[in-house]
């Protein structure tokens, strides 16, 4: 009966402290989160080096790589290959690969080396299911305190929206500064959830101007919050 039991991925939650671990990357030794303290952080998985969905979604990356860092975001890599497996492709996507205009693409931020799968296993990216001896494509949004906010999984045959996760770090802190929700499909300049009326003070009072909230029910509250003060606020820390 035991042999037949599926193994138990674990797997930390939104809200848990991110797991801590040491680790060699392409640009050196980290030790994860201390490293990043003050800063949010993206840490994604891919299952290998040398693979087309991967090479698409590294290029994408590295390519906006500045945008998430002008949002105070830093990038980590991670795929259970060896470090000189990890150096070998990104200097071949550098010297070699050109896609949809992208090309001489330069990886600057870390690639985790995790032979052992001692990180992925950690983090759940390890899904037996999916495949035993590769990482799914994992996504963990952590915030300066180290928090984990936001997790999103996809397999191996899907790659990733790289514009939705920048609107999901872009939300994330304007929830945080604002001290509101976000709705479906919300970006920047797009109204925003506040607490209904009666118990809306704290939201609406970190919002400077005050703009008139609408009600479209009692539990239903909407405010504009205006696209260059959340940008402002965001880019500017």
């Amino acid at each position: 009966m035991e042999e037949n039991m599926e193994k138990v991925v674990s797997m930390p939650r939104i809200g848990d402290a991110a797991p801590k671990f040491k680790a060699v990357t392409t640009q050196g030794e980290i030790n994860f989160p201390d490293d990043y303290a003050g800063e949010w952080v993206i840490l994604f998985s891919h299952p290998a080096d040398f693979t087309p969905v991967c090479t698409s979604e590294f290029m994408t990356f590295a390519s906006m790589e500045e945008q998430f860092t002008k949002a105070n975001c830093k990038l980590v890599g991670l795929s259970v290959d060896g470090l000189y497996s990890h150096i070998a492709w990104l200097r071949t996507i550098k010297d070699k690969i050109e896609y949809k205009g992208m090309k001489n693409v330069e990886v600057n931020f870390p690639l985790i080396e995790d032979i052992t799968m001692e990180v992925a296993n950690k983090y759940g990216m390890i899904q037996p299911g999916e495949d035993s001896t590769k990482a799914v494509r994992a996504v963990f949004f952590i915030d300066p305190k180290g928090v984990i906010r936001t997790i999103i999984y996809y397999p191996l045959s899907l790659g990733r929206n790289f514009d939705e996760l920048y609107r999901v770090l872009v939300a994330l802190q304007t929830s945080d500064e604002f001290g509101v929700a976000t709705p479906a499909d919300w970006r920047p300049g797009d109204d925003v959830i506040v607490p209904p009326a009666g118990s809306c003070g704290t939201a609406k009072d970190r919002m400077e101007g005050k703009e008139e909230m609408h009600c479209h029910d009692w539990f239903f509250c909407t405010q504009k919050l205006d696209k260059d003060k959340v940008l402002d606020t965001i880019l500017k820390k």
